[in-house]
């Protein structure tokens, strides 16, 4: 009888970055399904499959581990999102068209799940000030990592314009204001009419062009 060949173990620091990554989808699944009050670690816990040791071990606080897993799922989608934009063959980076596809592009970021975590979390900080005070900082470092990756999406010429900033702090706060309509009255977001009007005011904005696709 041939002996069976040992079973070769992942190295520690690898089984540690695979318990911490399960702990974070699992929160961020618990959060868009179950908001705030349902994400408990209980619920994490069993979402993820790891024992409470394990995940009180990652993510001693509650309200620490669903920042964290929020702010690293963003943090995966906008890089996954900065590496296609920076590798994708948009040669008319300083037309119109290049306006259009990024402000599609980045009003789809405010239907994915780590969108709807982060609004369960806002929502929350309102009444809860110890919430408020860890989720402040984290938010402030993410909006840095997104300024950089919204001005990769609009290409360096547009992004040199010097009306970028504005445009890009009033897209991201109405986009952010029409997403939460979807929580009452789910849509095909792609149809939206604001759609038009932002891409309408970005054209103008960025090249004095008026009009914009629908």
């Amino acid at each position: 009888m041939t002996a069976s060949p040992p079973v070769k173990r992942k190295p520690r620091s690898e089984r540690r970055s695979d318990s911490r990554a399960l702990i974070l989808a699992a929160a961020v699944q618990a959060l868009v399904k179950h908001g705030y009050a349902g994400a408990t670690t209980v619920v994490i816990q069993q979402l993820a499959g790891v024992s409470r040791g394990r995940l009180l071990h990652y993510f001693p606080s509650r309200d620490e581990l669903l920042i964290a897993a929020a702010q690293h799922l963003a943090v995966e989608r906008i890089g996954e999102m900065e590496q296609w934009f920076a590798t994708a063959p948009l040669d008319g980076a300083a037309g119109a068209q290049r306006i259009d596809y990024a402000v599609l592009r980045l009003w789809r970021t405010f239907r994915q799940p780590y969108f709807w975590a982060a609004m369960e979390l806002w929502m929350a900080a309102r009444t809860n000030s110890a919430l408020r005070g860890e989720l402040v900082d984290a938010e402030r470092r993410l909006g840095r990592a997104i300024e950089h990756v919204i001005a990769t999406m609009f290409g360096p010429v547009h992004s040199s314009h010097p009306g970028f900033a504005d445009l890009r702090e009033l897209l991201f706060t109405s986009m952010r204001g029409v997403a939460m309509t979807y929580s009452i009255d789910d849509r095909d977001a792609d149809r939206d009419p604001h759609l038009a009007m932002w891409r309408a005011h970005a054209r103008r904005t960025l090249t004095g062009e008026i009009g914009g696709q629908s």
